[in-house]
């Protein structure tokens, strides 16, 4: 008889689920008022397309940075949880816009430290996906800072860096969704030349909490589902854990994505990433046990 065994962390994060609720109560909020402004996001809100359906279903559209109206006079703009630059907040607030900002709180605070570094006469060194949001976002607060994705760029990075410019300060600064792993072989790499690199413990604690429930899991399990948007950093690197961890693994969008394969496991490992609502892990996991 087929099992399957659900992550003990898995599914919406704090700040994505504060991100949901806010636009949809402004989009409530404009529905009573019946006055006909529209709510946007800035940017696709999350990387779930079926949650991103569901706004759309309540009137919530999405922005493009780069293709903005030239007035947004009284319609309401709500910010991502990745958020954006202070540049981006003031182009909006100069269109017109009234600007709801739903940043993650952990994403908020790795912005003002940027920008407390920066101030200082600091380097910053953005550890990272260049074309992130997140790290777009955080960039905006230090303008001259570098970034790097992996281990290797950051160890070129402070090479050119220490021939440079030798006495130059360093602060780093991660990806929220990066793992711990990932940010420490990055770390490592800048203080063989820069010992003293000030390091911004800037790891969300729900992308940590995700990777030791699903290294638990794959102990349990014979193999293992992620579900969650296919552009989904958070997930994607759940999916790559899993794989590592010597697991068969899937990482699927939903109940179509799933496998035959899948049949052949008596207990199945289930985790989503953070941008993945509770009725689409219910959805996989009913369908699983169906098989």
């Amino acid at each position: 008889m087929r099992t399957v065994v659900k992550a003990s962390v898995y599914g919406f994060c704090m700040g994505v689920r504060k991100a949901v609720e806010k636009s949809l109560q402004e989009a409530e909020k404009n529905n009573k008022s019946g006055d006909g402004q529209k709510v946007f996001t800035m940017g696709p809100l999350i990387h779930n397309p079926d949650v991103l359906h569901m706004l759309a279903d309540r009137g919530i559209g999405i922005l493009d940075q780069s293709q903005l109206p030239h007035r947004l006079d009284g319609t309401t703009v709500v910010i991502r949880a990745h958020g954006v630059s202070p540049s981006l907040v003031q182009n909006l607030n100069e269109r017109g816009a009234l600007v709801v900002d739903a940043t993650c709180p952990r994403v908020r605070l790795s912005q003002m430290k940027a920008a407390s570094y920066s101030q200082q006469g600091y380097t910053v060194i953005l550890a990272g996906e260049a074309n992130h949001s997140e790290i777009i976002g955080i960039a905006g607060y230090a303008p001259a800072c570098l970034i790097v994705s992996t281990p290797q760029e950051a160890a070129e990075a402070a090479k050119r860096l220490q021939e440079a410019s030798p006495d130059v300060k360093l602060a780093l600064i991660g990806q929220t969704t990066l793992t711990r792993e990932e940010y420490r072989g990055i770390a490592r790499e800048l203080e063989t030349c820069f010992p003293v690199i000030e390091v911004f413990d800037s790891i969300c604690k729900a992308t940590a909490d995700r990777q030791i429930a699903l290294a638990s899991l794959c102990e349990e399990c014979d193999a293992i589902v992620v579900v969650g948007g296919m552009n989904s950093a958070n997930t994607k690197r759940l999916y790559s854990s899993a794989l590592s961890l010597g697991r068969p693994a899937w990482h699927v969008e939903g109940v179509a994505d799933l496998p035959e394969e899948l049949r052949m496991y008596d207990k199945i490992g289930l985790t989503a990433g953070a941008s993945t609502p509770d009725w689409i892990i219910d959805e996989v996991e009913s369908h699983l046990l169906s098989m």
